[in-house]
């Protein structure tokens, strides 16, 4: 009957109790508290190591030191993985661990008796107070390096005035020894100009129970009084009753004489921006304008006043304010730099041509926006006459375009008609001349001269209309073949040999038409003024140059030509250099044209009897 109620006590215990029985330590009595510590594992009879993780490994090893030891062991502060429950999260508790061992009649051990109190909230307690000591020693610590290193010098001031700390710092500044009566010196070493009213001002702050902030002038340890920022808050101990004033001195004698240059660097500015013979002005952040130069009154006939926040917006002419207004905002909004082209009213009610710009600054005053309008009235009209005459110009250029091709094929009729007729004459009529055949291939050389150069003029008008295709990714290999392709009789015919290779710059963004232009007519060149002793070789060639720009190479082993001594010679149309090979001349001339229209140009190296080599830097011009 004892035993069954010390069973129950023991089971309700606040306390963990557990017996480990037999070498294998097998449960054998658990109480509630052991249940819930050890997660409702430790059923009656089974080992304590089962299952594996319920108790650490250190714990069981210990515990089978105990028991074959026999000496007791007790564990403060014990970590136990806790599994928690639906309320409560697993978590590490803390429990102090008592191993007893049991031994029956003085014999050898026969078991463990184990204890496990939860002391979790004061193990978490004591490293919490040892984490916020360790926490106010480093705070005090760095408190005192930053007090004794900042460039400022720190002090503290009782009710009474008297000074009870001051940093390192003031008789590094000063000059004065340690063993210097603090609360005598300080006063002296302010400027006499400054004195009465830093000592007056202390007195008042701290009468009211309030903290302060002055300038004044204090002397340095080399004579030199320099502006110094005196700042102090004071420190409260009992309700409404303060009883130290802790502050710093900091030394602003720099950024005084910096600030008095500054502004006599600012009236130097507006005088500047009134002598300019342009609208100045300045606004604030939100977009409102807070100053207008000289001119801007002189030109709209208004003083400052009048025109107002958004008095340049006003003066523009009305179907224009609302656009700019927008963009105004807009720039505000997004910190934009504004910038418009607009008709701004004068004095005399005439309405001017304007560029009006504003960049955002941001400075040590804050955020502003500088803004300029500049009368360009005269440059724009003459753009706009400029623009009138280069219309003009273009228009009379197409229609002379379509004149030359217009011209080019009715042309070809009368050609055929003319050939048709002379091959009817040679067929039918005969003549005694013996320069007879002579004549015929003088006669069928012109009109073939003829044909061509009508064909040339016809492509000629043709890539001229084309130099403005709009661009695209283009495949250089693909578009090389395509060219090929329609020289495929003269290639053959030729006995031509004709090399690709674009690995370096594969593609290329231009106009295919204006590219077709340049491979057919290079390719064909090269292959018409092949030399006469061996057969063409062709190289065509893409790379990068020197400024990682693409570029194209075609060479040729041909007849080669002469070149003036510059170094971009320019080709004229219908030049020829070999007039026994047939040919208007154009060829190069409409290369080049299409290159330098793109924003690039045309190299050419050759030799007389060796060859020519083209280069073409499409977009280094």
């Amino acid at each position: 009957m004892r035993e069954q109620q010390l069973r129950d006590i023991l089971q309700h215990m606040p306390a963990g109790v557990a017996t480990l029985q037999g070498p294998e330590l097998r449960y054998g009595f658990v109480n509630e508290a052991m249940q819930a510590a050890l997660g409702g594992s430790a059923t009656e009879g089974r080992p304590a190591a089962d299952p594996p993780g319920c108790l650490p490994d250190d714990l069981l090893n210990v515990m089978q030191e105990v028991y074959q030891r026999g000496r007791p062991y007790v564990a403060k502060a014990y970590r136990l993985p806790f599994p928690g429950t639906e309320s409560e999260p697993p978590r590490m508790r803390y429990y102090d661990i008592a191993l007893e061992p049991v031994r029956e009649g003085g014999g050898p051990v026969s078991g463990l008796l184990l204890f496990a109190v939860d002391v979790t909230e004061q193990e978490e307690v004591r490293q919490r107070t040892h984490e916020l000591a360790i926490e106010t020693r480093r705070l005090d610590t760095r408190l005192r390096v930053l007090t004794e290193t900042v460039p400022q010098i720190t002090f503290s001031v009782d009710s009474s005035g008297n000074y009870e700390y001051v940093s390192p710092q003031w008789y590094y500044f000063t000059g004065q020894p340690p063993t210097a009566d603090l609360n005598a010196m300080w006063p002296l070493l302010i400027h006499p100009d400054d004195r009465l009213r830093v000592l007056y001002q202390t007195d008042a702050a701290r009468t009211a129970g309030n903290g302060w902030s002055y300038e004044y002038r204090l002397r340095r340890h080399d004579g030199q009084y320099r502006w110094v920022l005196s700042r102090a808050l004071p420190e409260f101990q009992a309700p409404d009753k303060p009883v130290f004033w802790h502050g710093a001195l900091t030394e602003v004698h720099d950024q005084r004489e910096l600030s008095e240059a500054l502004r006599r660097g600012e009236a130097e500015l507006r005088f500047l921006a009134d002598s300019i013979p342009e609208l100045i002005w300045t606004a604030t952040a939100e977009g409102f304008v807070d100053y207008y130069n000289q001119y801007s009154e002189e030109y709209s006939g208004l003083t400052g006043k009048d025109l107002g926040p958004t008095g340049w917006i006003n003066l523009l002419d009305p179907s224009e304010q609302a656009n700019a207004a927008r963009r105004w905002v807009h720039s505000i909004a997004s910190g934009e730099a504004f910038e418009g082209l607009f008709r701004m009213r004068r004095h005399d009610g005439r309405y001017r041509w304007h560029i009006i710009r504003a960049r955002q600054l941001t400075d040590a005053r804050g955020l502003r926006w500088f803004g300029a309008c500049t009368d360009v009235d005269d440059q724009h009209r003459l753009r706009e006459v400029l623009q009138t005459q280069y219309d003009e110009l273009a228009r009379t250029n197409r229609d002379l375009d379509t004149f030359v091709y217009t011209a080019s094929h009715d042309l070809k009729q009368p050609l055929l008609n003319l050939r048709g007729l002379f091959d009817e004459l040679r067929r039918s009529a005969s003549f005694d001349d013996p320069q007879e055949a002579q004549i015929l291939t003088m006669v069928d050389d012109a009109l073939r001269q003829l044909d061509l150069t009508l064909q040339d003029l016809a492509a000629t008008v043709q890539d001229q209309r084309g130099l403005s295709a709009p661009a695209e990714p283009l495949d250089l290999r693909s578009v090389a073949e395509e060219v090929l392709l329609g020289l495929r009789a003269q290639v053959q015919e030729s006995n031509a040999v004709i090399e690709l290779n674009f690995e370096l710059a594969p593609t290329l963004t231009y106009g295919r038409a204006n590219l077709r232009s340049v491979l057919h007519n290079l390719l064909s060149n090269a292959i018409k003024f092949a030399h006469p002793e061996r057969p063409a070789h062709i190289t065509v060639k893409s790379h990068l140059s020197a400024t990682q720009h693409p570029m194209l190479t075609v060479q040729d082993n041909g007849m080669g030509m002469i070149l003036p001594d510059v170094p971009a010679p320019v080709f004229q149309p219908f030049a020829r250099q070999h007039p026994q090979i047939g040919g208007a001349g154009v060829g190069i001339y409409l290369v080049q044209r299409i290159i330098t229209s793109r924003g690039g140009h045309l190299e050419v190296n050759s030799t007389v009897g060796e060859g020519t080599a083209f280069n073409i830097y499409w977009f280094d011009a």
